[in-house]
């Protein structure tokens, strides 16, 4: 691994005994709070996450979904924290519409985040649960100075969402977004906060709050009732692990599409992507090459895993993503549809401490403020409802009780069956792309956490359209022009490529130290002790 950074992103990586990582300051400085006042990684993955609902409210709420993947210094964990459709949510309930919603009530499903929050406390944590809720009802109480980056995604926001119901009640003074500086306070969310913390989230899924949530769906255009939130339900998980040279790549399994990016390696694998330098056109040709394929059947595969009508364990069939890879010209663009395998606005942070335990974790409200609805008490939910089917048959067509095909993405590498790093890149389908190219920086380049950050990013936006940063060399450019692609060159400042955060540990005994880096794209920051 080379410490030092190679990228000019300006920042320098963090290396300490205790660390967190995460898109604020503010919520990383709770982060480390919770570790100076005895907690472990999951504590102040913990503290961090409540903070961010109140500090960060464009990317995530309290009406969210989470992920996590763990070691707790003997094996690796897994939670999917995502939230199911309401029991309303039957295919005629659509009648008359080609598509789901992208914003609205007709997106929101049953927020499953607070009770992946008190799973992780129950199980891993050493805190009481009410005392990791701190800083964010501080926060929510007496206010903040809202950060650069976070204040232009909320002025963004604004036309899209403001005739939400509860939008502007909630997020807007006098009908405009607080500015960067801005003492932002939102004392009905403290309230929430405090309910949580007191019930240990029982209020949120068959108390007072639950209650208020269906009030306010049944008033304003939803369909949730008292059983839909009683329902829900987190799930433990065993990540989907993957190969890639000497280190293990572990997601999330289905209804999370980390397996695009573990499909994408393979094929990678497959295509002998290592002939070509780092950095080259053609090595960059075939990582966008193997994540057009591996998107075209996660698109057309993954779901609920109850509905998967194809194993992980066909998609993920080395000699099937062989046969991917021999679709790949390596001198020329082309376009995929999905293969036939054999049947059988998000926020990411990361936290590590010196007993060993490392904690990748993230949660989203999907798209910026997620559907615009949001729920007296400033609970505001997300769309991912969206991502659901209207195609009859397809597996990922909406259903009861169904969880929606899902972008949010934690990871975590191992070596010989030891933690190496959590990392994620938070940003829709930008994920399983910035995992690829996160991996390929730390495994075949071996750089640092903040260097795989820095290094300028692609991206295959929601349109199909290959999108570059400003920071990538001409010479790149240039070489992907030529064998077909067309490139758009995005300003410096676009917010398009995602934002990482990470940690990886400095040597191979269980109580060493920690190196650590947040995105240069956003307001974040990685800081240890």
């Amino acid at each position: 691994m080379i410490i030092s950074p190679p990228f000019g992103g300006g920042r320098a990586p963090v290396l300490a005994r205790n660390t967190v990582a995460s898109s604020q300051p503010l919520a990383t400085q709770a982060g480390i709070e919770a570790l100076q006042n005895g907690g472990n990684a999951v504590d102040a993955a913990l503290a961090t996450a409540i903070t961010l609902t109140v500090v960060e409210p464009t990317m995530n709420g309290l009406g969210g979904d989470g992920f996590a993947i763990l070691w707790d210094g003997k094996k690796i964990h897994g939670l999917n924290a995502s939230g199911r459709a309401p029991a309303a949510w039957k295919p005629e309930y659509f009648v008359g519409k080609s598509a789901m919603d992208l914003i609205g009530w007709n997106t929101v499903t049953v927020p499953g985040m607070v009770a992946g929050w008190i799973e992780l406390s129950r199980k891993f944590g050493k805190l009481p649960f009410a005392q990791l809720f701190k800083r964010a009802i501080d926060y929510a109480e007496n206010g903040f100075p809202v950060s650069p980056v976070i204040a232009r995604q909320w002025r963004e926001a604004i036309p899209i969402l403001k005739n939400q119901p509860g939008f502007s009640e909630s997020f807007l003074i006098d009908g405009k977004s607080p500015q960067a500086g801005q003492i932002w306070k939102y004392p009905a969310q403290a309230k929430t906060l405090k309910e949580i913390a007191a019930t240990e989230g029982e209020s949120f899924y068959r108390g007072p709050l639950a209650q208020s949530m269906v009030d306010f769906a049944q008033k304003t255009g939803g369909c949730f009732t008292m059983q839909d939130f009683a329902d829900n339900k987190p799930d433990w998980v065993e990540p989907l692990a993957f190969d890639y040279g000497e280190y293990t790549l572990l997601e999330i399994p289905p209804n999370g599409s980390g397996i695009a990016a573990q499909m994408a390696l393979g094929i990678l694998q497959a295509a002998n992507v290592k002939q070509y330098p780092a950095n080259s056109a053609q090595r960059i040709h075939l990582q966008i090459e193997a994540m057009r394929l591996a998107f075209a059947d996660a698109y057309a595969y993954v779901s609920d895993a109850r509905s998967m009508q194809v194993p992980v364990t066909s998609l993920l069939d080395r000699t099937y993503l062989a046969s991917r890879a021999a679709l790949i010209d390596h001198g020329k663009a082309g376009n995929y549809g999905a293969g036939d395998p054999h049947s059988g606005g998000t926020v990411y942070l990361c936290a590590a401490d010196e007993s060993g335990m490392m904690i990748s974790y993230i949660q989203s409200n999907f798209k910026g403020f997620g559907s615009g609805v949001v729920a007296p008490g400033g609970i505001a939910f997300h769309n991912r409802g969206m991502s659901f089917s209207l195609v009859d048959g397809h597996p990922n067509q909406v259903a009861p009780g169904k969880r929606p095909f899902h972008t949010i993405l934690p990871a975590f590498l191992t070596k010989n069956g030891q933690p190496a790093m959590a990392f994620g890149v938070m940003g829709g389908n930008m994920q399983p792309q910035g995992h690829i190219q996160f991996v390929m920086r730390f495994v075949d380049e071996y750089l640092n956490p903040q260097a795989c950050s820095d290094a300028p990013r692609w991206r295959i936006d929601d349109l199909g359209k290959l999108t570059v940063e400003a920071s990538m060399p001409q010479s790149v450019v240039d070489g992907l022009k030529a064998m077909g692609h067309e490139v758009a060159v995005q300003p410096a400042n676009s917010l398009d490529f995602g934002s990482a955060q990470a940690i990886a540990k400095l040597g191979d005994d269980t109580h060493s130290a920690y190196i650590a880096g947040s995105d240069h794209r956003r307001d974040g920051l990685a800081a240890g002790f």
